[in-house]
C-alpha cells in the first residue's frame, strides 16, 4: 500500500538482520559441541595425527611458581586492578530550553599490572604421556588466587605497582588463574609429529576447528557448549519474532485479525530453526562418518604392512623345518592371514600371528640365529601393536557413530542421508602391552602355549631404536604416530 507505515516491512527486516549473527554464532557453538561429542577420548598411547581428545593430568619437570599464589603450575596468568571513582558536573538543556547543571558519579576498575608465563607441558594418563604446546590455545584454568585489599594490606604494594591511577579509591583486586601441577585437564586439538623425538604433540593449527585446554571435564565442556548453542538460538529466534510483532502492532488491527500474522511469524521462525538444526546434525553425522573411515584406514595401513611381512616369514620358516607338524600349523596360520577380509565382508577375520611366530622361535633356536627372521619378527611385533592401537580407536569411534544413528531425533536425519551402521573390527589377539621375557625351558614354554590355547608364556622382542626410527618414518608417510616409544622389557619377571 502506498500509505502503509514503513515499520510494517522495516521491523521484520531489522529483526532478521539482528537474528542472523546470533544464529550463526549458535551454529558455530553447536558445531563445536558436536565435535566434542564426536571425538572419542583416547589414551596417550593411541594418539593419531589429526584432531584428538584426551584427559589426564598436567605434568612437567620444570614447573613455574605462580606470582600471587606461589603454587607450582604448568602455566599461569595474573592481574592487578585498581578501583577509581569521580564526580562529574555537566550542563544540559531541559525541555523548556533552560540550561541546567547536574552531577553524576562515575566509577570502574583499571588494570595496573599483569603478567604470566607458560611453556610446553605433558598430559599424562595411566598409559603414557604426550607433549602439549599451549601457545594459541583457549585456556580454561582455575582461579588460584583472588583477593581485594586496601593500602593497609602488605599485598597492596608487595605485589602491585607503587603508583596509583587518577581518582583512585586505593582499593585493588589481585587475581590469578593457573593450571596447577598435577591438575586434571581436558585437551582437544590437532596432534602432529614432534621434531625432536619420535612422538606426537598437540599444538595450535590454523585448520583446527578447536584447540582447548581446560581444567573442566569433557562432559562439562560439552554441556557448556550445548547451553550456549540453545541460548544463542533462542535469542536469535526472539529477535526475529520481535520484528514481526512490532510490524503487526503498527498495523493497529483488531485482535481477531492479528492471529494470522502471529502464526505466520511463528511458522517462519520455527522452520528456519528446524533447518538450522538439520544442517548442523547432518554435517556432524557426515563428519563422524568420515572419521570412522579415516580410523579404518589407519588399521588397514598397518594390516597391509603386515601382509608384506608374511610371505617373507613363510619363506624363512619353510626353509628351516618344513617337515615338522608344528611348523606346518604355523605356516597355515600365517597364510590364512593373507586372505583375511575387512569388517562386514565374508571371509576369515584378522588375527594376530606374532605369538605364533614367537613360539616357533622358542621351539627352534636355530630360527633366532637367522638375522632375517629376527628382523621380520621385530617388525611383526611392532606392526601388530600398532594394529591394536588403531583397532581400539576405530572400534570406539565406530561404536559412537552407530549409537548416534540409533538416537532420536538424529536417526531421522541419518535415514534421510542414507547413512548405515558400521561393522566393528573383530581382529583378535592383537596386544598393546609391552612384551616381557619369562625364564623357563623350551618344553615348559611349549606346554604352556598348548594349555593357553596357542598363546605363548614367553615373548621375546629385541627391537632397537634404529629400527623404531625406520618405523616412525613410515608412520609419518601414513599419517599415523604413537605418542611414545614402545618399551621392551627383557628382565625376568
Amino acid at each position: 500500500m502506498p500509505n502503509e507505515d514503513p515499520v510494517v516491512w522495516l521491523a521484520p527486516l531489522v529483526g532478521a538482520m539482528l537474528a542472523l549473527p546470533c544464529l550463526w554464532r549458535a551454529y558455530v557453538v553447536g558445531w563445536r559441541e558436536r565435535l566434542v561429542a564426536n571425538l572419542p577420548t583416547c589414551r596417550t598411547t593411541g594418539v593419531f595425527i589429526g584432531m584428538v581428545e584426551l584427559e589426564g593430568t598436567a605434568e612437567t619437570d620444570r614447573p613455574f611458581v605462580s606470582y600471587l599464589a606461589e603454587e607450582p603450575c604448568v602455566l599461569y596468568t595474573w592481574s592487578v586492578q585498581e578501583s577509581w571513582s569521580r564526580t562529574v558536573t555537566e550542563t544540559y538543556t531541559d525541555s523548556k530550553g533552560r540550561t541546567q547543571t547536574r552531577t553524576r558519579t562515575e566509577s570502574g576498575w583499571t588494570t595496573v599490572a599483569s603478567g604470566g608465563d607458560d611453556a610446553p607441558f605433558f598430559l599424562v594418563d595411566d598409559e603414557g604421556e604426550i607433549l602439549v604446546r599451549p601457545e594459541g590455545a583457549k585456556i580454561e584454568s582455575e582461579t588460584v588466587f583472588s583477593e581485594y585489599c586496601g593500602r593497609g594490606s602488605d599485598l597492596y604494594y608487595a605485589k602491585g605497582p607503587r603508583g596509583s591511577v587518577a581518582n583512585s579509591d586505593h582499593r585493588r583486586h589481585f587475581v590469578e588463574h593457573a593450571i596447577p601441577l598435577g591438575a586434571d585437564i581436558y585437551v582437544i586439538g590437532r596432534a602432529r609429529e614432534r621434531e625432536d623425538v619420535v612422538a606426537a604433540e598437540i599444538a595450535a593449527d590454523p585448520e583446527a576447528d578447536l584447540f582447548l585446554i581446560s581444567t573442566r571435564s569433557q562432559k562439562a565442556v560439552r554441556r557448556s557448549h550445548g547451553i550456549a548453542y540453545w541460548a544463542w538460538t533462542v535469542f536469535g529466534g526472539v529477535l526475529a519474532t520481535a520484528g514481526w510483532v512490532v510490524a503487526d502492532m503498527s498495523r493497529r488491527l483488531p485482535p481477531e485479525q492479528r492471529w494470522p500474522y502471529w502464526v505466520l511469524a511463528a511458522a517462519c521462525v520455527g522452520l528456519f530453526l528446524s533447518a538450522l538444526w538439520m544442517l548442523l546434525s547432518y554435517n556432524a553425522l557426515i563428519d563422524l562418518s568420515q572419521r570412522v573411515e579415516a580410523a579404518w584406514r589407519q588399521v588397514d595401513i598397518q594390516l597391509q604392512r603386515r601382509a608384506t611381512l608374511i610371505p617373507s616369514l613363510v619363506a624363512v620358516v619353510r626353509a628351516m623345518k618344513d617337515h615338522e607338524h608344528d611348523v606346518q600349523e604355523a605356516l597355515a596360520a600365517m597364510r590364512a592371514q593373507l586372505a583375511a577380509t575387512p569388517p562386514g565382508e565374508s571371509g576369515p577375520d584378522h588375527h594376530a600371528i606374532a605369538s605364533t611366530v614367537q613360539v616357533l622361535a622358542e621351539r627352534y633356536p636355530t630360527l633366532t640365529a637367522d638375522v632375517n627372521f629376527r628382523a621380520l619378527q621385530e617388525q611383526l611385533v611392532d606392526t601388530e601393536q600398532r594394529i591394536a592401537l588403531a583397532r581400539g580407536y576405530s572400534n570406539e569411534i565406530a561404536t559412537h557413530f552407530n549409537t548416534r544413528l540409533e538416537t532420536v531425533p538424529e536417526r531421522w536425519v541419518a535415514a534421510l542421508a542414507g547413512l548405515k551402521r558400521r561393522e566393528l573390527i573383530r581382529a583378535e589377539a592383537f596386544e598393546r602391552e609391552a612384551v616381557r621375557v619369562e625364564v623357563g625351558s623350551e618344553e615348559a614354554g611349549w606346554d604352556s602355549h598348548r594349555r593357553h590355547g596357542g598363546q605363548p608364556n614367553r615373548l621375546v622382542n629385541n627391537a632397537t631404536d634404529a629400527l623404531f626410527q625406520s618405523y616412525a618414518s613410515r608412520a609419518h608417510n601414513h599419517r599415523f604416530c604413537c605418542s611414545c616409544k614402545l618399551r621392551f622389557d627383557t628382565r625376568p619377571r
